[in-house]
């Protein structure tokens, strides 16, 4: 590995046009210092959203192949692995094997996991997945960033009581464990009243990289990728009300726009230590 870079192999989806998925992790992660290498676990003309699209997905023998590939080259030697969505358990399962295979060259690798499952009580993926994310998957991970339905499915569907005030705002839990200390903070976070694909993917690479950053500081990491959130968010938000339309198309995340932003985050929502 040349130099002190972080280096991250992020495998997940792929769009030719729009932002999520890998179009969605990578520009942030590259903008703030990381070195990035892809697996697309499907390649689309756009994401779903849009009702029609077309294109490949990949399966785990050809995940294995690319692996291989990178191993005889001895260029799998990563600080970072990212996963995002997967659409099938033989991918899902071959993952492990993934990340066994980069622990043995980087017994230090930080695996972030981003469990695409689904949201508002609607799986996306097939069931299947759900047991190998919580019994294979996880007990990999060092980090996993779990919506709320996600987070219910993989604790066993124990439901999940928000504070009252989430209603009125999106409220953010994060904890993490360093030897046999633990530190938790929430995070309280204004609703922008449309819908945007690919804004967990984003989170994911961003706490991804602040937390690095930032020596895995909670608090510090939590507040900076929820400020450069809601700054990608409001500014597709905007350029959606100055076009007069709210289709697919204009949703898409502005994250060329807001390089600035991504690199130096202004931190306008303060996390409450618990």
């Amino acid at each position: 590995m040349a130099g002190n870079w972080p280096r991250v192999l992020s495998i997940q989806s792929h769009v030719v046009s729009g932002y999520v998925g890998n179009k969605s992790a990578t520009f942030p992660l590259q903008v703030l210092g990381f070195e990035v290498d892809t697996i697309n676990s499907v390649q689309f003309s756009n994401h779903t959203g849009y009702g029609y699209w077309k294109g490949q997905v990949l399966h785990e023998n050809e995940l294995a192949e690319l692996m291989d590939g990178l191993h005889h080259n001895r260029l799998d030697h990563y600080t970072h692995l990212l996963t995002g969505y997967v659409g099938s358990a033989s991918f899902l399962k071959q993952i492990a094997q993934v990340v066994q295979q980069l622990r043995k060259i980087n017994p230090n690798l930080v695996y972030v996991c981003d469990p695409v499952l689904g949201d508002n009580g609607k799986l996306y993926v097939p069931e299947e997945l759900v047991g190998i994310y919580r019994n294979t998957i996880l007990p990999l991970a060092d980090i996993i960033t779990p919506n709320q339905f996600e987070a219910e499915l993989l604790s066993g569907g124990k439901p999940i009581k928000s504070k009252e005030d989430a209603w009125n705002n999106l409220l953010g839990l994060a904890s993490n464990w360093n030897g046999d200390r633990k530190a938790s903070v929430t995070i309280n976070i204004p609703k922008i009243p449309l819908s945007f694909t690919g804004s967990g993917d984003l989170f994911a690479a961003v706490f991804l990289a602040w937390m690095t950053k930032s020596n895995n500081e909670l608090k510090t990491s939590i507040e900076k990728t929820v400020s450069t959130l809601q700054a990608v968010l409001k500014r597709t938000y905007q350029h959606a009300k100055e076009s007069g339309k709210t289709g697919m198309f204009n949703l898409e995340l502005q994250l060329i726009q807001c390089k600035n932003e991504i690199e130096n985050p202004q931190v306008s929502i303060e996390a409450t230590l618990l």
